[in-house]
């Protein structure tokens, strides 16, 4: 039987049809919104059988006072690059908002490139501190029932080096834009990957929805709006779509040779030239698939996008359609999805997307739908990996950790679920911002039997 979401719970998911398809997906709701002591005795993850000696290390940990903050390892990309970041400060003085010291729209974004080979410094952090002990604290308590953070996203390390020189020559843009409420950190596996792989990557949070931190140490907090409706979906989609054409415009000024961070901080060298802002392409999670989605629908300087895992409406059940599912695009165009989505067969609601079907009949440009079978929704997130690691750091034991790792990212093979997203990405940028034909995107391929071609 499964347990009642709790607020902390829905709050870490997309909006209002994601948060129904999160929970109907991936078992956490049974299995991790326990006490301590509980989830030593309870894994039920779907094929899998449930084994209640798993966690038992936890289940002694429980009579501790605390529990050590552990840090996460982000998987090592597969790329022949290695890879410089720096962030960004970016001030709208198109938009207003009230709330801000200037009165104007402020954005933070990272931009993740291609660095030098012989580029040394220091790894950048998963996330600065004040984000991570937020999102720490909040993870802790609703995946284990924890006062106390055991998340340490502050002191974990990316493999990206700060401020490196970046490697010579012209590399595509891609944009990220992350699922709602999420923190744009939460892609950082995929994005680092794209980036080892020749593209510069720019990722963005969305003000006032997950919690952002500015230079200094501002630091904005996130949404207490857990399940929006579709008229506030709505206005949440139009607002990252306006901070996506924003910050493609600031992208182009900063290939043009000028500095858009607001505080003028000085720029890795070569990051100028290493821009092609002339093969740009877009991907985003959950409602950052939908941002990707839409903000094609509305400029043309996005050549071609994918959607992991995100409804093209305002509510996957309810409707209505986003513009893009309405209409179809004229360029490129990835669906890439989970369990708990699929376009073909109403008969299952719980999991039909009627948005997908509608933009598959729309869509002129190119198209493929994918299909990761054995993932749940958070699984086309960094949510995939990092669970592991935590419980295995508090309990030594394997199996359990994997078990809780399947919960939340899906049954597949954690390492496997990671790969075929990150090479199938690749690919697709590689075709269509490289102009590299890719016969991985013709059919299905005996080298990843678990990626499924949606007809």
């Amino acid at each position: 039987m499964r347990a009642a979401p709790t607020a902390t719970m829905i709050r870490m998911t997309n909006y209002q049809s994601f948060s129904r398809r999160w929970i109907l997906g991936t078992g956490l709701a049974a299995s991790l919104m326990l006490s301590t002591t509980a989830l030593a005795q309870a894994y039920p993850v779907g094929e899998r059988d449930a084994d209640p000696a798993a966690g038992s290390g936890l289940a002694a940990a429980a009579t501790a006072t605390t529990y050590p903050p552990t840090k996460i390892h982000v998987p090592a990309p597969t790329g022949p690059n290695k890879i410089g970041t720096i962030e960004l400060h970016l001030i709208d003085q198109a938009r207003d908002d009230a709330s801000a010291p200037g009165g104007k729209r402020e954005l933070m974004v990272s931009v993740w490139y291609p660095a030098r080979p012989r580029a040394e410094g220091p790894f950048a952090k998963y996330m600065p501190p004040k984000t991570a002990d937020v999102l720490s604290h909040s993870l802790s308590k609703a995946a284990f029932g924890l006062d106390d953070p055991i998340f340490d996203f502050a002191g974990s390390d990316t493999q990206a080096r700060v401020g490196v020189p970046a490697e010579r020559g012209k590399h595509p843009v891609v944009l990220y834009s992350p699922g709602y409420p999420l923190s744009r950190y939460y892609g950082t596996a995929q994005v680092e990957e794209l980036a080892s792989r020749g593209y510069v990557v720019v990722t963005m949070d969305h003000t006032h929805e997950g919690p952002v931190e500015f230079p200094g140490g501002r630091f904005v907090p996130g949404t207490d709006v857990l399940l929006p409706t579709a008229d506030q979906t709505r206005a949440a989609l139009d607002t990252r779509v306006a901070d996506t054409r924003f910050v493609l415009d600031q992208v182009t000024l900063l290939a043009y040779g000028l500095n858009p961070d607001a505080e003028r901080r000085n720029l890795p060298a070569g990051l100028r030239q290493a821009l092609d802002i002339r093969n740009v392409g877009m991907f985003g999670f959950s409602a950052g698939g939908h941002t990707a989605a839409d903000t094609m629908a509305v400029d043309g300087r996005i050549n071609a996008g994918v959607d992991l895992d995100g409804t093209l409406a305002y509510d996957m059940q309810l409707g209505p359609l986003g513009p893009a599912a309405e209409r179809g695009l004229d360029r490129p165009f990835m669906l890439f999805g989970s369990d708990g989505s699929q376009r073909t067969d109403p008969a299952v609601p719980d999991t039909y997307d009627k948005s997908w079907a509608a933009f598959w009949k729309n869509q002129r440009g190119w198209k493929l739908n994918l299909q990761l079978p054995g993932t749940n929704h958070l699984g086309f997130s960094d949510y995939q990996f990092f669970f592991y690691d935590v419980f295995y750091a508090l309990t030594g034991d394997d199996d359990g950790a994997i078990q809780v790792q399947a919960n939340v990212g899906g049954i597949l093979d954690r390492h496997r679920m990671l790969l075929a997203q990150r090479t199938y990405l690749t690919a697709f940028f590689d075709q269509f911002l490289q102009g590299r034909p890719q016969r991985l995107l013709e059919k299905e391929s005996a080298e990843f039997p678990e990626v499924g071609f949606v007809r």
